[in-house]
Parts: structure tokens; C-alpha cells; sequence
């Protein structure tokens, strides 16, 4: 896996329309982890691409009404299983923070990298979903050198009272515990 004019390699990429330019495309500083359900807490089809490239069936559902106009995306996403999609290049603002702030800096949109987990708050992730989150997230910390292993945070860090995801289904110490991990395999063949 690499990542190869801001795309990683093995994504396969659904362009999705809500994106734009960054105000700085080098100030690539925060990782942002997020979760989503189409419907909620129901996994599996194809409705969060259609949800990012705005074209989801507002009759496919009765929630589908409520959702079918907003014009938001991620940079990637991971699936249950541990597959991996790609929606906006990482040169490219995404629109998955909404009104948030990160250290006293507003517009996470503009320096953040956004990834959405295929997940309910509620509900435990799968193992394939960690495999594949930490694989991405070391690469991406290799790639871009304004982020670091401090600079991840949930959606809930950015947006509090607003939202609420990943939620307490994600296990963070455990993801955490793999950076850490890596940090030392990496210092051990220095």
C-alpha cells in the first residue's frame, strides 16, 4: 500500500462532488476518525457512496428523507470487513467536520484528514476495521509530515455537544496501542 498523487493505491476511488480546495494544500495537520450507518446501525450496500457522491434515493428509506440533501464526504472509508474506499484526494478539503475546532483553530475541514468507519457509536468495531485504520494511519503519518500521533482525534474532540462519533464502541487505547507499537519496531530497526 501507498499512497500515489495524494490517492492510496489499493483504494479503489468514487469521486465524490463535495469537496474543494484547501486554503493550504501542504497543511495536512489532523486526523479526524469518524463512524457511519446507512440506515443506522445497519451495514453492508452501497448507501454511504451514494450518500458521498449525492446521489442516494431519498425513497430508499424513510431516514433516507431527512439525509438525502446534505452534501458531505470523507477521504476514505472502511468498511466492516476492512475494505477500503476513497472519496476525495487528500490535497483536497473534504467535507466530513462541519463547524469544529481543533486547539482553538476553527475549520477542521481545511487542515484535517477525515475518515469514516463503517460503525454505530454503540456498537464494537471489527477487528479488520483496526487492521486497516492502523495500517492508513501509518502510512499517512509517513506521507504527511504536519501529522502525528497526537494530532488524532474523534469527531467528537472537534464538534463536542454536536457530535458524537466514533463513540464508545471504538476502542482507542487499542488502536493507540498499535501506533505505539509501530513507534518501537521503528526504532528497533534504526
Amino acid at each position: 500500500m501507498n499512497i500515489l498523487d495524494h490517492r492510496i493505491d489499493i483504494a479503489p476511488f468514487r469521486h465524490s462532488p463535495n469537496c474543494d480546495a484547501r486554503p493550504d494544500a501542504a497543511d495536512i495537520s489532523l486526523l479526524v476518525i469518524h463512524c457511519i450507518s446507512l440506515p443506522p446501525a445497519q451495514f453492508g450496500g452501497a448507501y454511504i457512496e451514494q450518500l458521498f457522491c449525492n446521489c442516494l434515493d431519498p425513497n430508499a428509506h424513510p431516514y433516507f428523507q431527512e439525509i438525502a440533501q446534505l452534501r458531505v464526504s470523507a477521504h476514505l472509508l472502511i468498511r466492516r470487513g476492512g475494505e477500503l474506499l476513497q472519496f476525495v484526494r487528500f490535497d483536497q478539503r473534504a467535507w466530513h467536520a462541519g463547524v469544529s475546532q481543533y486547539r482553538g483553530r476553527e475549520r477542521c475541514n481545511d487542515f484535517s484528514i477525515g475518515i469514516e468507519l463503517e460503525g454505530s457509536v454503540d456498537q464494537p468495531y471489527c477487528e479488520p476495521q483496526y487492521q486497516r485504520l492502523i495500517e492508513v494511519t501509518r502510512l499517512l503519518l509517513k506521507y504527511y509530515p504536519g501529522l502525528n500521533r497526537e494530532r488524532i482525534v474523534g469527531h467528537s474532540d472537534i464538534a463536542p455537544g454536536r457530535k458524537d462519533d466514533p463513540g464508545e464502541g471504538f476502542d482507542w487505547r487499542k488502536y493507540r496501542a498499535e501506533l505505539a507499537v509501530d513507534s518501537v519496531a521503528e526504532i528497533g530497526r534504526g
